[in-house]
């Protein structure tokens, strides 16, 4: 592989893993473990492995079309988690309605990959080395996910009962994103 196709595949996940970055910092909120951030930041990566390769062996047949479905979906999704989320905090129980570990942690991990599902589709039109893009995804979006997570548990420390709150509400804005600009 030359170096010139290795800096594009890492451009592109950084910009499609900044997506999980940034959810990252909303669900890092939790009392999360750090047994559980980096399981998280397994399932962000491998989902990041495994939706590009589908969009890749997908090709080019109706990219542009799954690429607004994604976006759609995804952004739905995010907010209904981000509703969630807030309306949590309302609760008089402890225990959040929406929590990153098992079926939480597989349904927020496919909501962040969504959109390298996209990049796959663009990936697979250009003849990319899969195994090279399934690698430079997984990791640098485990990377990302570990990095919002981390710094969301520290901002949590400081905003105590808003910090549920604030995650919720950076979902759904990140939803609303998802759903207007792609």
């Amino acid at each position: 592989m030359f170096l010139p196709e290795l800096i594009t595949l890492v451009i592109m996940a950084f910009a499609v893993g900044m997506d999980a970055f940034s959810i990252s910092l909303g669900m890092g909120v939790f009392k999360l473990r750090l047994r559980q951030i980096f399981l998280i930041g397994m399932t962000i990566g491998f989902f990041h492995m495994v939706m590009p390769l589908l969009g890749i062996l997908t090709g080019n047949l109706l990219s542009v079309t799954f690429g607004i479905i994604t976006s759609y979906i995804g952004g739905m999704l995010l907010i209904i988690m981000g509703i969630l989320m807030g309306a949590s905090c309302f609760r008089q129980e402890n225990q959040s309605i929406v929590v990153p570990v098992g079926w939480g942690l597989l349904l927020f991990s496919l909501i962040v990959s969504l959109d390298s599902f996209s990049a796959g589709l663009s990936l697979g039109m250009f003849g990319v080395k899969v195994m090279a893009a399934m690698g430079v995804f997984g990791v640098v979006s485990a990377v990302l996910t570990w990095t919002g997570l981390l710094l969301g548990r520290k901002v949590q420390h400081w905003l105590g009962f808003y910090g549920e709150l604030l995650g919720g509400s950076i979902l759904v804005l990140f939803g609303i994103k998802l759903i207007l600009i792609g």
